[in-house]
């Protein structure tokens, strides 16, 4: 029984070093992924995108490609630079082009959310899993002591869920966190399909008013 008792002590011990280094990651994790939204997701970004769609919408590319060149790197201006350079050489292909550089930009703002998702939705299990390692000792301590030993079971078992309180420490801000990045990776995703469409519809339009024009030359 004594050797079963000391496993359990390790692994207690071991459950609140899982969490120290849980917590230490998701903070990690979630600073870079603010940081990552923070240059693909604000007021700024946002009255680009809205002039980027202005200029495609007049068939505009090469004030629209000098404006992506100005504006820094994102996912707004790595995507617009791709399709008017894939625009401008050959526009066969291009919706599909766009669609695959769409997922190519989504994989990239998912990146470790993964870590944040796994880390929210684990925590309150391997606090758990702590608290009933603690149970376990405080009960063997209160067989072996009896009533005398009333006070420490009692304290083993407030260290016990205390690894449960640290777990849901650890999970809801984390879920919190996953989130709102998930919510924001939705949003770019979805303004980049509308510049897909946009881009798309001018492109069309210029091709249109192209074949037009040498039968308006013949009349």
């Amino acid at each position: 029984m004594s050797d079963i008792l000391l496993f359990v002590g390790y692994g207690e011990t071991f459950v609140f070093i899982v969490l120290v280094f849980a917590s230490v990651l998701a903070l990690a994790v979630g600073m870079e992924r603010a940081i990552v939204f923070r240059k693909n997701s604000n007021k700024q970004i946002s009255l680009f995108a809205e002039e980027l769609i202005r200029l495609f919408r007049k068939r505009d590319l090469k004030t629209a490609a000098d404006l992506v060149k100005k504006s820094g790197e994102n996912a707004y201006t790595r995507f617009a630079l791709f399709a008017i350079d894939h625009a401008v050489k050959d526009t066969h292909g291009l919706s599909d082009l766009m669609s695959g550089k769409i997922i190519e930009e989504k994989i990239d703002l998912e990146k470790r959310l993964t870590i944040l998702n796994t880390l929210g939705n684990n925590a309150p299990f391997i606090g758990l899993l702590g608290t009933v390692l603690g149970v376990i000792k405080a009960f063997h301590g209160l067989g072996t002591l009896g009533s005398t030993g009333a006070d420490v079971v009692m304290r083993s078992i407030s260290r016990a869920l205390l690894a449960t309180a640290a777990g849901l420490f650890i999970a809801i801000p984390v879920v919190m966190a996953n989130n709102y990045f998930s919510k924001k990776v939705k949003v770019i995703i979805q303004q980049l399909e509308i510049l897909s469409r946009e881009i798309s519809a001018g492109l069309r339009a210029r091709k249109t008013e192209a074949a037009a024009k040498p039968k308006k030359a013949r009349r």
